[in-house]
């Protein structure tokens, strides 16, 4: 019993990480041609619509890894231009 839920189980992972990478092409109601991305974001199929959509989530994931603080994606992580960004400690001397 227990190899049969080993298998089982790595069938579930294995199927489950195809799933993840697919990226879905479709059409919207106005018709126009988008993809739907693995992390739930949608950008359009023609590169030249597409453009702004890359540069813009470039920009967010620069700001992300310039962040300061959290643990592997636990606690408040502070961006750049924040008020509390790069203060160091705050203990009086």
């Amino acid at each position: 019993m227990g190899r049969t839920a080993a298998l089982i189980f790595s069938i579930f992972l294995i199927a489950n990480t195809f799933a993840q990478e697919t990226v879905i092409e479709a059409t919207t109601a106005g018709g126009e041609r988008v993809r739907l991305l693995p992390d739930g974001r949608w950008e359009y199929a023609d590169p030249v619509k597409a453009e702004p959509q890359k540069k813009a989530r470039e920009a967010e994931a620069a700001r992300e890894r310039n962040s300061q603080g959290g643990l592997f994606g636990i606690g408040r992580t502070i961006a750049p231009g924040d008020k509390d960004y790069n203060r160091g400690s705050l203990g009086r001397r």
